[in-house]
């Protein structure tokens, strides 16, 4: 496939996200409501999440979100969600880890991620990794993950490698 035609395959993914996203709502049941907020742009994100005991550690049970701002921060909140629900909270962390490389990688999809299908659709976002100003809201969703799920796991007590 063509550079041009991945570009626009990803463009749509994210337009794609942005006008149906997924895991958006708010669960009654929940460990940690986080808010996160881009003070560059006012792009906001809530995020609650409940864990539950796993054979390798906590798992994320049920992750929802709800947020207001740009289609690339609603996107990938939606992305997130997608990609981390119901995996355990080191496999979320590590995704969260992968995105941020992604992010970090200047619109140049880094070796070995094409072949990456746990990141999902989350592949798609590598494009707005050439737009600084951008990034901020691409892991805007991310980093309340992140937050959300060390603050669940104090609270619960148990101890996370990632």
């Amino acid at each position: 496939m063509s550079t041009g035609s991945m570009e626009q395959l990803y463009q749509q993914v994210i337009l794609d996200h942005a006008k149906h996203p997924t895991h958006r709502g708010a669960q009654d049941a929940f460990d940690v409501e986080v808010h996160h907020v881009n003070p560059t742009c006012g792009d906001e994100v809530t995020l609650r999440v409940r864990l539950t005991p796993g054979v390798d550690g906590p798992v994320i049970d049920e992750l929802t979100w709800t947020g207001q701002g740009c289609s690339i921060s609603q996107a990938s909140a939606s992305v997130m969600a997608q990609a981390v629900t119901h995996k355990p909270v080191t496999t979320a962390l590590g995704l969260g880890q992968e995105f941020r490389e992604l992010m970090d990688s200047r619109g140049v999809l880094p070796a070995g991620f094409e072949e990456n299908d746990e990141l999902e659709d989350a592949i798609a976002f590598v494009g707005v990794s050439r737009y600084p100003a951008r990034i901020k809201c691409a892991l805007l969703g991310w980093s309340a993950m992140k937050d959300a799920v060390a603050q669940a796991v104090a609270a619960n007590g148990t101890k996370v490698d990632g």
